[in-house]
């Protein structure tokens, strides 16, 4: 039942959103304030699940329920926030900490699912990581993700790879942009092999835009211009927590390459990791990523942690403010990038 965590980030958000004034922060309190400084005081726990325990979770139903209960969550809540923004004149501070709150929400709750299930291998689990990336505006997440990060992760060549010094704020809008470039022509490519025409909805990047236009419409007639403006900034807060996230995962990692310009194979030391107890929990043992890497298809809860894998000082909460204070942020990571290597 550990993993029932994540539900106090709907459960923050609510709060944020019934009560309002300064309770408005209460996500962004609970996410970046209290976890960070429990995660100072709390051990890291890189324990591994035995095999008995292997065999019980990956068939244990809690584990993919937890995840499959994300999209009426985050769906509902979403059109509670809507509706609440629908009705307001003026946008102050604390309308600022609702949209926070709600932003988090789309990071944590529909972002980070939505990533867990577009590796899936089941068209319903596939789905429901389609439509959670769609109602956060991120669906190109998941072509350039499967098909193109986890074949460039740790190289220049992947837009999601941070480089040696290279700022998070700069960051951002490379990965995002890059991303969303290289997903279309993956998609161009892939139908062009196959000989269909890119331009059917056999092109999930077309299908993806036509969804995501389609929800962007809807909300604007049924809650209005204010409520989707507030929408689009939501999921902009979700789309920041997204990319500085994939900022601290592969900072300054890079595989090495043959004579021939051959890259070496994905390995558990291409990816930072954190065994901080909270973190994991908070997004479904993201912060495990060599043995995502790894093992792409494995399940959050039997990802392993390996002692050869580069480890981060702290959570990916700590470390994802840290990124921000990017002087402070070289100096502590730029070394163990050169331990890493």
């Amino acid at each position: 039942m550990k993993y029932s965590m994540v539900l106090i980030v709907p459960i923050t958000t609510c709060i944020s959103l019934y009560f309002g004034g300064w309770l408005s922060f209460s996500t962004l309190i609970f996410a970046f304030v209290i976890v960070p400084l429990l995660e100072l005081l709390i051990s890291p726990d890189s324990h591994n699940l035995s095999f008995s325990y292997k065999q019980s979770y990956s068939i244990n139903p809690f584990f993919n329920g937890m995840l499959w209960i994300s999209l009426p969550i985050y769906v509902f809540l979403t059109g509670y926030a809507l509706s609440i923004f629908s009705q307001i004149v003026s946008v102050d501070i604390f309308v600022v900490g609702q949209i926070i709150s709600c932003g988090l929400l789309c990071g944590i709750l529909a972002i980070n699912t939505g990533h867990e299930l577009g590796h899936r291998h089941t068209k319903f689990e596939r789905t429901l990581g389609e439509l959670l990336l769609t109602f956060s505006l991120q669906a190109h997440f998941l072509p350039y993700h499967n098909h193109g990060h986890h074949r460039l992760v740790a190289t220049s060549e992947d837009p999601a790879t941070a480089r040696l010094n290279e700022t998070v704020y700069l960051f951002w809008i490379r990965s995002q942009v890059g991303s969303f470039i290289e997903a279309w022509r993956i998609e161009w490519r892939r139908l062009t092999q196959k000989q269909h025409s890119p331009f059917s909805l056999k092109n999930r990047m077309l299908k993806y835009t036509l969804w995501e236009v389609t929800a962007l419409l809807g909300i604007g007639i049924f809650w209005g211009i204010g409520s989707l403006a507030a929408f689009i900034a939501i999921c902009f807060v979700g789309m920041l927590l997204l990319e500085t996230v994939n900022y601290i995962e592969h900072y300054g990692l890079l595989r090495a390459q043959d004579k021939n310009g051959k890259y070496e194979r994905v390995s558990i030391k291409h990816s930072w990791n954190s065994n901080h107890r909270l973190g994991r929990l908070l997004l479904f043992e993201l912060s495990r990523h060599s043995d995502h890497h790894a093992n792409p298809g494995k399940h959050y809860q039997l990802l392993d942690s390996h002692p050869k894998s580069p480890q981060m000082p702290t959570g990916y909460p700590g470390m994802m403010l840290l990124s921000l204070l990017p002087t402070i942020w070289f100096k502590v990571m730029n070394k163990r990038v050169i331990k890493a290597k």
